[in-house]
């Protein structure tokens, strides 16, 4: 079987840019207005999933349901108009996309989060006019740690499972290429620790890390 890498999948939040801490305090925000409480760890730790996907894990609530609804339509308010302003990439984010397109490889973003909230995100990532293509919770029917989006994005790309890598920040990205049959290298700059990440070929602390250690990566 040719295993020989054709494109890159990248995540964004965590990943490229520095948001994680962010969403969850828009989620936690958008909670408390409505008289919910929930708690911020548990919210923390489920960044990266879909908004679909954390509500329930995080309460007793789904977006199907009204209250949710305006729950998870005020956190992207409160995120888009207080948090990402604010945003800053990873030190090499833009770089190590730019490196994934030197070597002849095409690139992708496969992200959770909204086409809304994602082409800001690339913008502060620097990496839009980089990329190849971009997916989004809008293109898949079920958000991460499914592998919907996984398999979304291959599709845009135009590789096999086994000519990808994923580039992620947290089990459900992990957990995601997995079944979607995609090899995956972690960052730990997402805030998870390497047991978290347990199932990724390789684990560096960041783009900047993996772009200094390139020459000997899975994606050399």
């Amino acid at each position: 079987m040719n295993t020989e890498i054709a494109a890159v999948l990248f995540d964004v939040d965590g990943t490229l840019v520095n948001s994680n801490d962010a969403h969850a305090e828009a989620w936690v925000r958008a909670f408390a207005e409505h008289g919910v409480t929930v708690d911020p760890i548990a919210v923390r730790r489920s960044i990266g999933m879909g908004g679909d996907k954390l509500m329930p894990a995080v309460s007793d609530l789904s977006e199907d349901d009204a209250l949710g609804a305006k729950i998870a339509e005020r956190r992207g308010k409160i995120f888009k108009a207080h948090l990402l302003p604010h945003l800053k990439p990873f030190p090499g984010a833009a770089d190590l996309v730019e490196a994934v397109k030197d070597r002849g490889l095409t690139a992708v973003a496969a992200s959770s989060a909204s086409k809304e909230d994602l082409l800001p995100l690339l913008e502060i990532a620097g990496a839009r006019h980089l990329l190849d293509a971009w997916t989004s919770s809008d293109d898949a029917d079920e958000s991460k740690p499914a592998p919907d989006i996984v398999e979304a994005a291959l599709k845009r790309a135009g590789a096999s499972p086994q000519n990808a890598v994923m580039i992620g920040d947290t089990p459900y990205d992990i957990t995601a290429a997995r079944r979607a049959g995609v090899r995956v290298i972690a960052f730990r700059s997402g805030g998870w620790l390497d047991p978290d990440l347990s199932g990724a070929i390789e684990i560096y602390d960041g783009a900047w890390d993996l772009l200094d250690r390139i020459e000997r990566s899975l994606l050399s």
